[in-house]
């Protein structure tokens, strides 16, 4: 594989081509916004941000994005897709303050013959006077050859033709897309050796599609073939399964074929959120470089390794994208999990009390609950404060709630080793449970205390499934005592903090009696 340091420009078109992703419409705001951060922060050679002639309010973001470029000196670093259509295309980007035009030609006799219903002697006349005219009115002109991937493989002497016809119009760049996502990276390297070889001074680009889960292959592939110029998309939006990853493709050709790029990776994360929330379309959790879990280390092994010596560190560490590496907690924990989220969030813990804590973080993980270190100190807190007596004991639990009907709560328990099944309604499930166990209790001489107050909180910044921490004020005949809990889910955080004051009360009722 290549060592060869040469650099190589990437063409970001997730403002062109990512917008084809189905449901993907950004709005002059976000595209604008999207622009300036691919050019400004992360500092992208090239971006396309639209197809000429779409609409009024495409026509007023290209505008818009234009006027930022020139301010701020990214001239000729703005492109917009045209059509062979003489004078209308040109004019549209002119109207815009555009300097470049990425003019579509068809790159497969098929698409030609059928689609325009031209030879290629027609299409090529066509294609120069709109690159004539293009010239004549000072844009700079690109050209896809659309569809080349199926054109060269089905008909290469069209394609070679083409070429001919195109190779001395002052073109700067011959665009190759796999269009359809069609190519294997042998494919590739062989296709576009070829093109490479045969028009050695021409610039070619490569504009992958992800079909086949291969444009990352297929990116590496074009590079080693001669290829200096890759097209990608933030978040590998685009038609069907996508383009090519922006993050994926940066970091292959760093690492792996060590080729110089002009992007600061720092800001790849930051980018890949922005296009998250602007596009509604969610980023996989376990996605290269840029997904929530990619730097989550969940086997508590692999936390030991990393303790002891950074073994299962690698060159592609978080920081380089300003992330940080994180230890999941659950059921795969261990001791050095637990120990680097204690580090992260600044906390000390004895042995003993590490061990009880790593007891609950599997218990909880045992019943698939996700676990953050956001929840840690809710775990903590409740681990700390809970004292091992076990005179009432929660065996089953169900409670059942619906809008406009009464809660209703059936409870199987164990009292001082006395297996005990209940069941009540009330006002939400909570009340219901407290009927519940207050019918199991009264054979105990044992009321449930009046609620003083309730408060039911996740950690600051946590999500739906975030675990739920309730504290519950209870009225002691005038004394007034705090328990808390936490459960995934609220109703039950407040089963257990009742259970915890009532287990409480019993056993001091056992030590007076002793007394």
């Amino acid at each position: 594989m290549s060592t060869n340091s040469s650099p190589i420009q990437l063409m970001d078109t997730t403002l062109r081509d990512g917008e084809q992703t189905q449901g993907v419409s950004f709005t002059p705001t976000e595209k604008i916004t999207i622009a300036k951060a691919l050019l400004q922060s992360l500092r992208i050679d090239r971006i396309e941000i639209a197809s000429a002639r779409v609409s009024e309010g495409e026509k007023e973001a290209v505008t818009n994005i234009n006027q930022w470029a020139k301010q701020e000196g990214y001239n000729g670093c703005v492109e917009v897709l045209g059509f062979v259509d003489h004078t209308k295309s040109v004019d549209w980007i002119l109207e815009t303050g555009g300097e470049v035009i990425n003019l579509l030609t068809k790159g497969s006799e098929k698409h030609c013959r059928e689609q325009l219903g031209k030879t290629l002697a027609e299409h090529t006349a066509d294609i120069l006077q709109t690159v004539n005219y293009a010239q004549e009115k000072g844009l700079k002109v690109n050209i896809y050859l659309e569809d080349w991937s199926n054109g060269y493989q089905n008909s290469p002497d069209y394609v070679y033709a083409l070429m001919d016809n195109l190779q001395h119009t002052g073109i700067y760049h011959f665009m190759l897309p796999d269009t359809l996502g069609v190519l294997s990276p042998d494919e590739v390297f062989n296709n576009l050796s070829d093109m490479c070889q045969r028009y050695p001074k021409l610039q070619f680009d490569f504009h992958p599609h992800n079909d086949y889960g291969l444009a990352t292959a297929n990116v590496m592939a074009a590079v080693r073939a001669g290829v200096s110029s890759i097209h990608c998309t933030v978040n590998c939006l685009g038609e069907r399964a996508g383009n090519a990853s922006l993050a994926e493709v940066a970091v292959v050709l760093r690492d792996k074929m060590h080729k110089e790029l002009s992007i600061d990776e720092s800001y790849i994360v930051r980018i890949s959120n922005m296009v998250e929330n602007f596009s509604g379309k969610r980023v996989a959790a376990n996605a290269p470089i840029i997904g929530a879990d990619v730097f989550t280390q969940t086997a508590g092994i692999h936390a030991d390794g990393d303790q002891k010596g950074g073994l299962y560190k690698t060159k592609l560490s978080p920081e380089r994208f300003s992330r940080i590496r994180s230890y999941a907690l659950g059921k795969m924990s261990g001791k050095a999990s637990l120990k680097k989220n204690l580090e992260q969030l600044e906390l000390d813990l004895s042995e003993e009390n590490q061990k009880k804590v790593l007891e609950r973080i599997v218990s909880l993980g045992d019943s698939k609950q996700t676990i953050t270190t956001d929840d840690l100190p809710f775990i903590i807190a409740d681990v700390l404060e809970t004292k091992d007596y076990q005179h009432i004991k929660l065996l089953n639990c169900s409670v059942t709630s619906g809008l406009d009907l009464e809660s209703t709560a059936s409870i199987r328990i164990k009292v001082k080793g006395t297996t005990h099944m209940a069941s009540g309604s009330g006002n939400g499930g909570f009340d219901a449970f407290i009927v519940a166990i207050s019918k199991v209790m009264s054979a105990y001489q044992y009321s449930v205390p009046a609620l003083f107050d309730y408060e039911v909180r996740i950690p600051r910044g946590g999500h739906t499934d975030a675990l739920t921490e309730c504290v519950i004020t209870w009225d002691c005949a005038g004394e007034l005592r705090k328990t808390r809990a936490v459960h995934s889910n609220q109703v039950f955080a407040g089963i257990l903090a009742t259970l915890k004051l009532i287990n409480m009360q019993l056993h001091e009722l056992k030590l007076k009696s002793v007394k």
